[in-house]
């Protein structure tokens, strides 16, 4: 991974731009959006978009020297960090970025996202929120109710982020009995190499979605890294007959 993806709450904190002309205008129509303050370069600020078409080196160094973050326009080996391509369903946002190898390909994936993501998910995630307390009520314990929610919002479930919804899918799904229910799962998948892109979409997916790892001593980081950071990796020569309740994968 070359760059750690983070979200900058920027609402009344002061950003440089410097520079003028299109690249200028768009960065400051970008930042402005964010509630950034955009001020020049004797601004004091702990990040700067530089959109210049000459001298950016100099311009570069100098706000490095102030230990200033920069990022040069179409200039990503100067950049301390970069503006991915965006789409926004507030409060879900999706940067993509290509660590600046292309802008185009950046741009032509938000388009094929924009296209696949409702205009309700943004309302759902609001629901979400919402409901924190309401959830916590209905599912006590913390790996039960990570699970219920994981299979709402999975393929073809109640919550399926990729389908529209109406107003009131949250509560009618919080209203089903049957949807507390997780089910104890175990499913096995016999690697076919080391490459985590020879991973079927089906096995990526029950890795994104498990609650545990077994694996055995040989399986690279690689592919264990497809499953969520908070799910135990467990090295064994065999699972449990009882591997717990939710979803285990074990990988061989």
């Amino acid at each position: 991974m070359h760059s750690l993806p983070v979200f900058l709450r920027l609402a009344g904190r002061p950003v440089m731009l410097i520079g003028a002309g299109e690249a200028a205008d768009a960065k400051r129509r970008l930042l402005e959006r964010a509630g950034a303050a955009v001020v020049g370069e004797d601004g004091d600020a702990a990040l700067a978009v530089v959109a210049v078409a000459d001298g950016v080196e100099s311009v570069v160094a100098r706000l490095k020297a102030r230990g200033i973050l920069v990022n040069a326009v179409d200039r990503p080996a100067l950049c301390d960090f970069t503006l991915p391509a965006i789409v926004d369903r507030d409060p879900v946002l999706i940067a993509i970025g290509t660590g600046g190898a292309s802008a185009g390909l950046a741009a032509a994936l938000r388009q094929r996202l924009e296209a696949l993501l409702p205009v309700t998910l943004g309302t759902l995630a609001t629901q979400l929120r919402h409901v924190r307390g309401a959830l916590r009520a209905r599912w006590p314990d913390g790996d039960a109710r990570r699970q219920a929610i994981a299979a709402a919002l999975g393929p073809g479930g109640a919550l399926d982020p990729l389908t529209e919804h109406d107003a009131g899918a949250l509560d009618r799904w919080l209203a089903k009995d049957e949807a507390a229910e997780a089910k104890a799962a175990l499913v096995r998948i016999a690697l076919r190499s080391l490459d985590p892109e020879d991973l079927s979409l089906r096995e990526a997916r029950w890795l994104a979605r498990a609650d545990r790892v077994y694996h055995r001593a040989g399986v690279p980081p690689v592919i264990l890294d497809r499953a969520r950071a908070d799910a135990p990796r467990i090295a064994c020569a065999a699972p449990p007959e009882n591997p717990g309740p939710g979803l285990s994968v074990d990988i061989s």
